[in-house]
């Protein structure tokens, strides 16, 4: 216990140590948002990758996909990796972070205001954003809060607290800088702490041969074969390339990759990054950071059957699919140090993805719906109506506030995982499905395609939080995960046909925003 206690609280000394040494750079709005958009490629590529993997992936993730299809579950970090990873930098990584330095946009719902000429635009999207990152900030609390249970007894409730104190002292005191030197650390510790984890979980079922060959004769349970998942299962589904159902993996692919392409905390990442050739070797350090962290979460999640039957909660009719990964360790792994390095490991990608959701919910309510008028302050300072000393106080009044709501956020979403409503994979599920749902689409298109219209973008944020929320209130008829895989992808035939059929902006706005790709 000494072991584990003393290295958590080595690691979260450097946490705070950081947020302090941060908070010179986050006195105004640019430096507590977008660190100034002066960060490296190492900070941002990790930044992008520790904001992707968090307790969710480790715990809720991994454990469920990996019980239902087996090592097919690899295939999602892959597409994490290949998808998630290195499409999004190649694709939306130069043309995001030159537009919206362009433009002037510090967040998504200022982009979609400015780039669309509607600032209804901007302020729907901002309360999107503030309410559908709520519930995947819970499932990250929740996630954490099991492990802890597991590694050192800590009630979990205990452990949700915690973790928001902390989190919320880091980046109130040091905004995007702290996150992002915050995201390098802990992005070396989950590389290290993963590769540990799968070599000890491997070890203690005779090696990958030997593991590889039990699983081949994994059966599904009683409870298993009551869901279609399994109709067409044949022996040794578990250890094949595919699983026992390629159609369902898919749809979890598909939601766990393209998703991040039109979640606000994740795209934003561009917007800071400091160069052209910063992206080029960002994609790269990002591309290699998700194979290892990804792909290995899932890979280790694909073993869980060889470590028992986990309980049945027969009130929701569903396995408790986050005790699987806890089990896994606490069978698995019986060093005291290397307990502590999963504590810390999840701690790492938990507190680097918190830390994102709350500044990116709280610099979007700021900017975006109490203080629209962001342009104001420039324009009178360069007209002389107000001085330097006063625009100075506005940066400093806007940053408080987005200090104030970060508390805010966090609160909200402390009381929603102290009392989940479903687990872990379906909160994220939510979550995603509805902010790419109606994110995803309008924004890359509106990238790279003139002829997007404003009535378009509205289309697009009607289906996707509407075909989600309606889906939530009728029991979930459709998997959360799959929901939220065809919100994302249906966005963009109702772009493309909407804005086919409305008016387009006029060619002058257009000719302006182009200019910055020349």
């Amino acid at each position: 216990m000494l072991v584990k206690i003393l290295l958590t609280v080595i690691f979260l000394a450097v946490t705070v140590y950081v947020g302090i040494y941060s908070r010179k750079q986050a006195k105004n709005v640019d430096g507590f948002v977008l660190g100034g958009r002066s960060v490296g490629p190492w900070l941002s590529a990790f930044a992008f990758g520790t904001s992707y993997f968090s307790a969710v992936v480790f715990v809720g993730y991994a454990g469920q996909f990996g019980w239902k299809y087996g090592l097919a579950s690899s295939w999602i970090g892959i597409g994490n990796a290949i998808i998630g990873s290195l499409l999004a930098w190649l694709i939306l990584g130069r043309r995001t972070k030159l537009m919206t330095q362009h433009i002037n946009s510090r967040t998504m719902p200022d982009f979609f205001g400015t780039r669309f000429s509607n600032q209804g635009l901007r302020i729907v999207a901002s309360i999107i954003a503030f309410v559908f990152l709520i519930p995947y900030t819970a499932g990250v609390y929740s996630g954490i809060s099991k492990l802890f249970d597991m590694g050192f007894g800590i009630p979990y409730e205990y452990c949700i607290f915690i973790m928001a104190l902390l989190t919320a002292v880091y980046v109130i005191l040091g905004g995007y800088k702290a996150t992002a030197i915050n995201d390098f650390i802990q992005g070396i510790v989950m590389l290290g702490g993963i590769i540990a984890v799968i070599a000890v979980v491997l070890n203690s079922q005779g090696g990958f041969t030997e593991a590889l060959h039990k699983m081949k004769e994994v059966a599904p349970t009683a409870h298993d074969l009551e869901s279609p998942l399994y109709k067409d299962f044949q022996p040794g589904d578990f250890a094949s390339w595919w699983g026992p159902n390629p159609m369902s993996l898919l749809g979890v692919v598909v939601l766990t990759s393209l998703g991040t392409w039109g979640l606000p905390q994740m795209v934003g990442k561009f917007y800071s990054i400091t160069d052209e050739s910063a992206i080029k070797r960002g994609t790269i350090i990002s591309t290699i950071f998700a194979f290892i962290v990804a792909g290995g979460c899932y890979f280790l999640g694909g073993f869980g059957r060889l470590f028992g039957e986990p309980v049945w909660n027969e009130a929701r009719h569903n396995y408790k699919f986050d005790d699987i990964i806890p089990t896994m360790l606490d069978t698995a792994v019986n060093s005291d140090l290397l307990i502590g390095l999963v504590m810390v490991l999840v701690l790492s990608a938990s507190m680097s993805t918190l830390a994102s959701l709350v500044l990116t919910s709280s610099s979007t309510m700021t900017l975006d719906l109490i203080y629209r008028d962001k342009r104001a302050t420039a324009d009178e300072v360069k007209s002389g109506e107000i001085d330097d000393e006063v625009a100075e106080k506005i940066e400093r009044r806007k940053v408080v506030i987005m200090r104030v709501l970060i508390v805010f956020f966090i609160v909200i979403s402390v009381l929603i995982a102290l009392n989940p409503p479903t687990f872990i994979a379906q909160l994220m599920g939510i979550s995603w499905g509805a902010l790419a749902g109606a994110f995803l689409a309008p924004f890359l298109l509106g990238l790279y395609w003139r002829g997007v219209t404003t009535a378009s973008v509205w289309a697009c944020f009607i289906w996707g939080v509407g075909f989600t929320v309606v889906n939530m209130i009728l029991g979930n008829p459709i998997n959360p995960i799959d929901c939220g895989a065809i919100a994302m992808v249906g966005g963009f035939p109702v772009v493309l046909i909407v804005s086919l059929v409305t008016k387009k902006l006029p060619q002058a706005k257009l000719d302006s925003i182009w200019k910055c790709y020349k």
